[in-house]
């Protein structure tokens, strides 16, 4: 029998378009999201898939564990984990208060800790963690004080467990996304907005949240048995772009 795959934020955006490949995949998958609505939502959209969804805030430990108690309980030992729960904001340096700072650090960095330490207490003989970064932790965008900070923290988080844990059929590797059209950047990103971004990737369009879960699906299979500890970009070119000329 196949182990689990948990997905935190798992009924909407990346996370969504995750839980959907893996299970494309063979995986059987637990979704987890705060969101009761949007659960209810995926839960009915998927209704006769190996899937299983589960209500959890993921900067709970209590929480947290319980709801992997019940992905053992229903589907087995967790052999994938996917933290793709996070929140953003488009705030500049002066406008972003302590507690939003926190707030953030909290969803983001602190709660894919949670669910990192719930799963290896859970996991089946070998386990694969995927965490999602951004580009925004790796390359400082304005706005992003917050959210990069915690962005970055989650890439050397993965690193540091890469590198503990790797000796024990356990891998940890990230996901750096750049602008994907997903309801959080919708709501995050104007018309200005966008139009900065896309004068600043190379392929001069949003990616689609297929697209980056095409690449966790790689990252968490057995054709990648001996990636661990990397950060993989899927930005379009984003990162590696400097000057664009469009009219040449």
């Amino acid at each position: 029998m196949r182990p689990a795959a948990v997905v935190t934020g798992g009924a909407s955006g990346i996370g969504r378009a995750v839980v959907e490949r893996l299970l494309e995949d063979g995986w059987p998958v637990a979704v987890l999201d705060s969101d009761r609505a949007a659960l209810a939502n995926a839960e009915g959209e998927l209704d006769g898939e190996e899937a299983v969804f589960l209500e959890a805030d993921i900067t709970d430990e209590e929480d947290v564990a319980d709801a992997f108690d019940a992905v053992v309980d229903r589907i087995g030992p967790v052999g994938g984990l996917v933290n793709s729960a996070g929140i953003a904001r488009d705030l500049p340096l002066r406008d972003t208060s302590a507690e939003l700072f926190r707030r953030i650090l909290d969803v983001n960095l602190v709660g894919s800790f949670i669910c990192a330490r719930a799963a290896l207490e859970r996991r089946a003989d070998t386990l694969s963690i995927v965490n999602i970064a951004s580009v925004s932790g790796l390359r400082a965008n304005a706005g992003r004080v917050a959210y990069g900070a915690s962005k970055a923290g989650v890439k050397l988080m993965s690193e540091v467990m890469a590198v503990e844990l790797g000796g024990e059929g356990v891998r940890v590797n990230c996901v750096a996304p750049g602008p994907i059209d997903t309801p959080m950047v919708a709501q995050l990103h104007r018309a200005e907005d966008r139009a900065d971004w896309l004068a600043r990737v190379p392929q001069a369009r949003y990616g689609e949240p297929e697209e980056v879960a095409a690449a966790i699906a790689f990252l968490l299979s057995t054709e990648a048995s001996y990636v661990n500890g990397q950060t993989l970009a899927v930005d379009g070119g984003f990162l590696a772009a400097g000057i664009i000329r469009r009219d040449r």
